[in-house]
């Protein structure tokens, strides 16, 4: 038998790190990323790592007759921009937006959060910066990041390349969830303003900038004073907070988180069979950077709306008495909150309807 050298190798024998796969990266990395964890500590998880699943008592979280609600999702072809900026400091503020945005939409409080991480060589200085946008997003909307996976997967992925995957469990007491079962005929749609693209769409934008041909560290064509790269990385707007608070004033019937379907498929989701959500396009302006993206690519109207948020990330389903103090209480929580349609009475399915047309801002 070959006795071990100095270096861990036995022989010429080979070894894991020979096929690229670091365990001593992996087990510094978990070192690096604990202060992170530890930093979204909530009532129900202490948020520590390195046992072989994270634990949560809903007893201590406050519930009594809770529900669970889980979500998964991902940041697509964003991470194709942050990876060619070698920017990674944003990108997991979008992985846990997309879990948790789903999760208040059902009227849900976000408890805890888990990240999958894989690469095809770990950074550990990258894959903090990633984690620190995770722990960051979960600290803002009350959640504990509890645990995860890092996959080293040379061959499947280039050194530098990495995919990012989460999921997100929340909680509602019973009798207690969204959509409401009053949701009628003559309710108000109002519209929360997004921070940008958030994390749909980016296989059609990044066709387009290539087309453009515009480098992503050159001005933005839309706002000369931003970088475009920069700019389509503005990470995904978190609306835990403001929507809870929202929930828990009352009057709140239905939300709707517009990701990829946008207005055109998301609303449906929330409305019973029958009522039309009637949408007035020019109730509020439409960003710049969706304005060059439609004038670019020469998309159509409908093709936008389906596509992209086109600036509103987020709907709220209320009662006409109860839409002005709705809207106060959103503009309180750092809300930018607009008026965008009624609920009308129709026949079939739901569906969304628009009047006028989007309008640059």
């Amino acid at each position: 038998m070959n006795d071990p050298d100095s270096s861990g190798k036995s022989g010429d024998g080979q070894t894991y790190k020979d096929a690229g796969v670091d365990i001593d990266a992996g087990n510094r990395f978990v070192d690096a990323i604990k202060p992170l964890a530890l930093s979204t500590r909530r009532p129900g998880a202490d948020a520590s790592l390195g046992g072989f699943g994270g634990l949560f008592d809903l007893k201590a979280a406050g519930f009594k007759d809770p529900i669970l609600v889980a979500a998964t999702d991902g940041v697509g072809t964003k991470l194709r921009i942050a990876i060619e900026l070698a920017r990674h400091d944003t990108i997991g503020i979008d992985l846990v937006a997309m879990c948790v945005n789903d999760l208040v939409v059902q009227g849900a409080e976000p408890l805890f959060f888990l990240d999958y991480f894989a690469t095809g060589h770990l950074d550990v200085a990258a894959g903090r910066e990633i984690v620190s946008g995770i722990a960051l997003a979960c600290r803002e909307s009350g959640c504990a990041l509890i645990g995860g996976e890092t996959a080293e997967m040379p061959g499947m992925y280039r050194d530098d390349d990495f995919d990012l995957a989460g999921f997100a469990v929340g909680a509602v007491e019973r009798g207690q969830a969204l959509p409401r079962g009053d949701v009628l005929a003559g309710d108000i749609i109002l519209g929360i303003a997004s921070s940008g693209l958030h994390s749909n769409g980016f296989s059609l934008v990044r066709r387009l900038v290539e087309q453009a041909g515009i480098g992503l560290e050159e001005p933005a064509p839309f706002a000369a004073e931003h970088n475009l790269g920069l700019t389509l990385l503005t990470p995904t707007k978190l609306y835990v907070k403001s929507c809870l608070a929202a929930i828990r004033q009352g009057g709140v019937k239905a939300l709707a988180h517009i990701t990829g379907g946008g207005l055109t498929e998301n609303i449906p989701r929330i409305l019973p069979r029958g009522l039309i959500a009637e949408i007035d396009l020019a109730s509020w302006p439409l960003p710049p950077l969706f304005g060059w993206l439609q004038r670019t690519g020469k998309i159509s109207e409908a093709e936008m709306l389906k596509t992209f948020n086109c600036g509103i990330g987020m709907i709220v389903i209320t009662a006409p008495d109860q839409a002005e103090a709705i809207m106060k209480l959103l503009a309180r929580e750092g809300e930018t909150v607009f008026p965008v349609g009624i609920l009308k009475a129709g026949s079939g399915g739901a569906q969304t309807f628009y009047r006028a047309h989007l309008t640059a801002g």
